[in-house]
This record gives C-alpha cells, structure tokens and sequence, in this order.
C-alpha cells in the first residue's frame, strides 16, 4: 500500500503539471467529466506493542526467596484490674434552715429599748396563723427641754389565712397603743410653776378588723374590708369603714375592669379648737364617700394603656350635703429601648379621705381639736422615663404637677392663755390642720445600683415648687428631700448598712390668742425651721444559723435639728441587741 501511495502522488503532480502547461497554450480548457466509481477505505494495520514488563534472562537476577513467619507467645501474668468509670459529684449546698418564729430585743442610751417577735404557724396544708408583735420606746431626757418627752408605740398584729384551689381569704386583727408628750414648749415664755402644772402626756389607742377574699378565674375579683376604731385619753374618738372590690372581664384583646369603694369616717373631739378663747363646743364630723372606677387595660408588646374614669359621690353627713366629683386615672407605658428606657406617664386624681389616726400616724404632737374633712385632689399629671443603664444599674426620673384644694397642712397652734383643758396642748406646744388649695411642681430622681450580690446601693432627691391659694407658705413641707440607703453583706457573718436622708427648710409661724379679735388679727411671728441631714447606721454578726447580734447608730452627726417647730430630737443614739430564731 505504501508504493501504491507514492505512484498516486506523482501522477497527481504529472497531472497538476499538464494543466497548468495546457492552460497556458489555450485560453478555453472546456469541459471534462471525472466518475468515482469506489470511495477511497483506507485501512490501518496492527501496530507492534512493547511490552511493559519484559521478561529478561541474565544470570545476575536473583529470585526471590520464599519467607515463612512464625510468632513464639509467652504467657504474661497482670495483677491489673481496671476500675469502673463513676460520674463525677458535684458538691451539693446544704438548703438554709427554716425556722416560723423569731424574738429580737435591743437597749442603749436615753433609755431607748426596742422588741419584736414574730411567728407564723401552719394550721393545715393550706391555712397558717401568723402572729407579730413591734414596741419601740425612750425615756427622752432630751438636752434643754422643759417638760417630759417620753415616749412608746407598741403594736400586736394577728392574721389568719386559707387558700382553696380558686380562691383564698383571710382575716386580720391589730391592737396598737402610743404614748407621746407635748413637750414643745416655745423657750423663755413660762416660768418653772407654770411648766410644773402643765400635764402634757397623750395616750392613743386603737383597735381594727379586717378580711379579704380574691377569687381566680372569675368575673369577680376580690373583696376587702376594714374596720378600725381609734380614740384618746382626751375622749377624742373616731370610726372608719372601707369596702374595696373589683370585677375583671376579657374584651377582645384587652381586659375592661370596674373598681368600687365605700368609705366612711365619723368621729368627735370633747374639746373646742385652740384659736377659741374658750372651750364650750367639741367639733363633730361625718364624711361618706362612695366612688366606681370603670377601665379599659390595654396591653402589647412594648406598650400599655389603663384608660379610665374615677367617679365619686362625697356627702358631708354633719352638714347633710354632698358633691360629685370626676377625675382622670389614664396611666400608660412604653417600652422605647427594651429594658433600657421604659417612658411613663398618666393622670390620675381622687377624693382623699382624711382622718384623725392618719394626721395622728404622720405628726403625733397634734391636738385633739382638729377640722376633718376630705382632700379634692383635682388631678396628678405625671411623666418620666426608668430603665436600666447597665445590668446593675436601674434609674428612675418623674417630673409632675398636682393640683389639690383642701390639702392638710400642719401648723402650730396658738399660745391660748384663756384655756383651762385636762391636758396641756394650748401653749403653743401643739399643732393643728390647716386647709389650703395648693398647685405643685415636682422632680423626682432615683438611681439604685447592686454592685455585686452582697452590696446594694441607692439614692434619691425630690425638688418641689408650691403655689398657695392663700399665698402663704405651704406650712412645714420642704422644696427639697433627699435619701440614701446601702446594705452590705460582709462574708457569710458579718452585715452591715446606712441611710442618711436630708430634708430642706420649712416654714411654721407662732400666734397667741386675742379676746374678741379674729383669729387673722392674732399677732404672729414667722419661723424658719432649718434643713436637717440624720446619718443612721446598724452592723450585725451572724454568730449562727439561729443567734445574731446587732447594734445600730442614729443620729450620728449628733443634729439638735428641729423635725417641727419647738420639737428638738434626741442626739446621736446607739443602740445593741440579739435576735434569736427558732421553731415554736
């Protein structure tokens, strides 16, 4: 096949030749006709492969020898026993010791003495007893005051309380007894024969009843009820009832609520009021109030709205006439940055009730002379944000404005040189309740930190702008409060904690009863009470899980600061003491 390719090649050259010869002797080659007859099938032959692996004859190669292996085994003795895997256990701490009942008791300086105990016992799975008892005394002795300024508030609470599967009640009784004296006199007024006369000593009693019942699951919520009976040694008696209830509903996606309240005083004082000359009338009084609250609760993610209406019907039953009245309560909060800035706000207003044992509870000097009648607080605007800044760290600032007519304000009673009562509150050493229509502006800033577990620390200050209807000063209420607290827990034994707290000026004024003058025409003097700043402090030692030792400081600074007008305290105080806990 190769020659034949070769002569096929040449002749193709020899014919290329002839052509190209032939078309150079003539200008028209005409046509010419070529016929396949068979298509050129080339076919390719079987090459010759070399073998990868050749085989080679030389008589260098060695063969390979044939190895046979063989183990020889020798029996090994072990001693060795492997242990059993068991999990690892993890230290348990042992639950605290629990014990229904404690009795504490401490002494120190001015003859200051307190007691308290305290236990709650179990009557069946699910009813327990509780039982509580609080005194708290002074043999006075305070530095420059004239008459005797002992004084003992001591207070027996019981309670009983059952919880079913949908409901619990309960019912509670309290017992509580005060011994205070009128011992500020205004200096340099009386001579020691009239101070020797004066029998300044007041005793208060008190007696209440109460039950509750709050239902689960239901239309109807709960149910409070209150009964409380407060007298003097000065034949001053008063009577209280209140009713508080609630009904709940679902609406759609909110809750619609309705409050209900029935609150009554009455109440008599044997003897007329300090600016009367002389003391032929008592004062009486009777107040009935009787208010519904309907709302609408709204809650979401973020955001909650209580949208409602506080209806009240007031009746002064001495004077057999009545008013109604309307207020705000909207409260609503959103959530701006999760837990780090929650805004707040709301207007809410009421028809405060007003009573003998609350004047008594907030100053105990008062006589037993006083006007009783409601407070019309018209409405309390309010806004701020709260949150917390860190995890440690929680805030809270509140700007608002109050407007009250009859708010209560504590001044201090005329020198009535015309009196003659069984007790000695008419020199100028007691105080009653002065009536004003106020509008107030307030700040209010508060920031607590927990530096770990064992140390808590807090701070606060109020600012507050008043504005009298009289355009007198808003008697004995300070433009500035402020406070502070810490509690530290000092390894497993010891603890320890302060509170230091500061209230800014005030403002009291002196009169002295005129025969046949009007009490606006009694010759006053204005006084200006200084702000004050008490440090108090307590350390105690856990001696074991039933056995502590306390001992506490107040007063540290050691402040003759006046809390009211012609009323010093007691200097620094200490004070040391045990409480022991156990079952009973």
């Amino acid at each position: 096949m190769y020659k034949n390719l070769k002569i096929g090649i040449v002749l193709l050259i020899l014919s290329g030749f002839q052509q190209i010869i032939a078309q150079e002797d003539q200008d028209d080659l005409g046509t010419e006709t070529v016929t396949v007859t068979k298509a050129y099938t080339p076919t390719v032959s079987d090459a010759f492969k070399i073998k990868s692996m050749p085989n080679l004859n030389d008589s260098i190669v060695l063969q390979k020898k044939k190895i046979n292996y063989s183990i020889f085994s020798v029996p090994v003795a072990s001693t060795f026993t492997p242990s059993k895997g068991t999990a690892s256990r993890v230290e348990r701490i042992p639950p605290p010791e629990l014990f229904n009942t404690y009795a504490s008791a401490g002494a120190g300086n001015y003859g200051n003495a307190t007691a308290e105990f305290y236990t709650t016992r179990e009557v069946d799975r699910d009813a327990t007893f509780d039982l509580g008892f609080d005194h708290n005394s002074s043999r006075g002795k305070i530095d420059g005051v004239q008459l005797d300024n002992i004084f003992s508030d001591s207070r027996l609470d019981a309670s009983f309380k059952k919880r079913d599967r949908d409901l619990d009640w309960g019912a509670t009784v309290g017992l509580q007894h005060q011994l205070y004296n009128w011992y500020g006199l205004p200096l340099g007024v009386y001579d020691d024969a009239m101070v020797n006369s004066i029998n300044e000593r007041q005793n208060y009693y008190m007696g209440e009843v109460g039950g509750h019942v709050n239902v689960e699951e239901s239309f109807f919520k709960r149910l409070d009820l209150k009964y409380r009976r407060f007298w003097d040694a000065v034949k001053s008696g008063e009577n209280r009832a209140i009713l508080n209830t609630a009904f709940e509903a679902p609406l759609n996606d909110e809750a619609f609520s309705i409050k209900a309240k029935v609150d009554y005083v009455n109440g008599n004082f044997k003897n007329a009021s300090v600016n009367s000359a002389t003391n032929d009338d008592g004062i009486a009084y009777s107040h009935l109030q009787v208010g519904i609250s309907p709302g609408l609760v709204m809650r979401r993610d973020d955001f909650s709205l209580n949208l409602g209406v506080n209806l009240v019907y007031g009746m002064n039953l001495e004077a057999s006439e009545g008013n109604f009245y309307i207020y705000p309560a909207v409260a609503a909060s959103y959530r701006l940055l999760d837990e780090t800035v929650i805004a707040y706000g709301g207007v809410e207003g009421e028809l405060r009730q007003n009573s003998y044992y609350d004047f008594v509870e907030e100053n105990t000097f008062v006589s037993p002379t006083l006007s009783i009648a409601p407070t019309d607080s018209q409405y309390n605007a309010y806004i701020g944000l709260k949150g917390q800044l860190l995890p440690n760290l929680s805030y809270n600032i509140k700007g608002s404005y109050t407007a009250e007519n009859n708010t209560p304000l504590f001044k201090l009673n005329p020198q009535n040189n015309f009196r003659n009562d069984e007790k000695g509150y008419y020199y100028g050493n007691s105080f009653e309740v002065f009536y004003d229509d106020i509008k107030t502006i307030g700040i209010f800033g508060e920031l607590n930190v927990d530096v770990n577990r064992n140390f808590t620390l807090g701070i606060n200050a109020e600012v507050y702008d008043y504005n009298t209807e009289t355009d007198n000063p808003a008697w004995n209420l300070p433009n500035l409060k402020g406070s502070l607290f810490m509690d530290y827990q000092i390894g497993e034994k010891w603890f320890a904690g302060a509170n230091l707290f500061y209230v800014g000026e005030r403002e009291d004024f002196s009169t002295e009863v005129v025969q046949n003058v009007p009490v606006s025409e009694y010759p006053a003097t204005l006084i200006n009470l200084d702000g004050f700043f008490d440090a108090n402090a307590h350390l105690g030692y856990r001696v074991d899980n039933q056995l502590s030792i306390f001992l506490k400081a107040a007063n540290i600074a050691n402040n003759n600061y006046q809390r009211w007008a012609n009323y010093p305290v007691q200097g620094f105080q200490i004070l040391a003491g045990a409480t022991y806990k156990f079952d009973l």
